[in-house]
């Protein structure tokens, strides 16, 4: 049966005030899509500030795509914690204010990393077609959001052999830490097999990246964790079970006579360590550097203690231990062609069973998701210890 007059009526009317339609003719808000206008939410904030007091929900309506534009639907995105320091103003990317959304105060959009689905493209975009899985190629995009139109040049192509029998929630945390464990572990050392890396904060999803990638690559690795009240073991037998040589808290590391561990692990010091990864900042890194072998490097890329890392005179000077930052966001920006390689030998290791994804807690966003549930999961990731990354599963969008 045809849809009588009213459902047109209905339609025109909600695209023309940029409302969700609420006629009982209409039973699945996509029916908006059929008619070329898609109405998406965001997650967005208007000042910088804490999660909980800035962020809010914001609807606005897409036009159909033309000439190089794409209309994506977003399937997950991750809750990082860089996208957290943007919102609070202290990352070295700022966020995008505008008022494109059709807001009158310009408004940015939160969160860097995500998957999407092509629902729509204009006549001039190649190589892309309704279907395909994307992801962003630069930082900044503003992931939290249900729908976005972009240009087809703002983002990579997922293929569908290297998606195949994958979660959008495995395929959307692909290019941040996979990335930074991979380039660390390559790009300041050339480490040999048998030779051993030493990590903080070896829970996190770097971390873990770490631990897998240095176990396929023949590494050893010394993992440092938060000492917790409850849980401890469950957590050192899980860092074990993805390839971790050995897992200690950072009590025991700091003990006085660690060094002796040390020397029975590496084989009487025959297995040098010759890499420190570092995400915590503070006295720890001076203890870390103590065990490493002469012209080691200690890589630092986060500051979780928001403490200083203070430089071992002694260390620079006769054992020429160096020092290095690494920023995965401004790596990936000048090197598109070896993000992209990167990115499709995580997803085959993924495949294959040879690496494991970070341990999540979805939030379903559907499209009566309320923005207390969104905003609460972002300021969840501040506090305390997590059972799993915080990420937005998108459903009925």
């Amino acid at each position: 049966m045809a849809p009588s007059r009213a459902v047109y009526t209905t339609v025109r009317a909600a695209l023309r005030h940029s409302v969700s339609l609420s006629s009982p003719y209409l039973h699945h808000r996509r029916l908006i899509s059929a008619y070329g206008y898609e109405q998406a939410k965001v997650l967005a904030l208007s000042s910088l500030g804490e999660p909980k007091d800035v962020l809010h929900l914001h609807s606005h309506s897409i036009a159909p795509p033309h000439s190089d534009l794409l209309t994506l639907r977003f399937l997950a995105s991750p809750i990082n914690p860089a996208d957290i320091n943007q919102i609070q103003g202290v990352y070295p990317t700022r966020l995008a204010f505008g008022t494109s959304l059709g807001t009158t105060e310009p408004i940015a959009v939160g969160g860097n990393e995500g998957v999407a689905e092509v629902i729509a493209k204009g006549g001039g975009v190649q190589g892309l077609e309704k279907g395909d899985w994307v992801i962003m190629k630069n930082q900044g995009f503003g992931t939290w959001r249900t729908h976005a139109q972009t240009k087809a040049e703002e983002v990579v192509l997922v293929k569908g052999e290297d998606r195949e029998g994958l979660r959008p929630e495995q395929v959307g945390t692909v290019s941040v830490n996979p990335m930074t464990a991979w380039r660390m572990l390559r790009d300041f050392v050339s480490l040999k097999e048998g030779e051993w890396f030493v990590q903080n904060g070896a829970n996190s999803g770097v971390g873990r990246a770490a631990i897998q990638l240095g176990k396929l690559w023949g590494y050893k690795s010394l993992n440092i964790l938060r000492k917790r009240e409850s849980g401890m073991e469950e957590l050192k037998a899980d860092l074990t079970s993805l390839g971790a040589d050995a897992v200690v808290t950072d009590e025991e590391f700091e003990a006085k006579d660690f060094r002796d561990r040390v020397k029975e692990l590496t084989n009487g010091g025959r297995e040098p360590i010759r890499l420190g990864l570092n995400c915590v900042g503070g006295p720890l890194v001076g203890s870390m550097a103590k065990h490493l072998a002469a012209g080691a490097h200690v890589v630092t890329y986060g500051a979780m203690s928001k403490k200083p890392v203070k430089l071992p005179t002694g260390l620079l000077i006769f054992k020429d231990i160096h020092f290095d930052g690494f920023w995965v966001s401004k790596w990936s920006d000048a090197n598109p062609g070896e993000k992209e390689t990167c990115i499709k030998e995580v997803l085959k290791l993924t495949r294959e069973g040879n690496f494991k994804d970070v341990p999540m807690s979805p939030v379903t966003w559907n499209h009566d998701t309320k923005q207390d549930e969104l905003v609460s999961a972002v300021q969840g990731t501040l506090e305390g210890f997590r059972s799993g990354k915080g990420i937005f599963v998108f459903g009925n969008t």
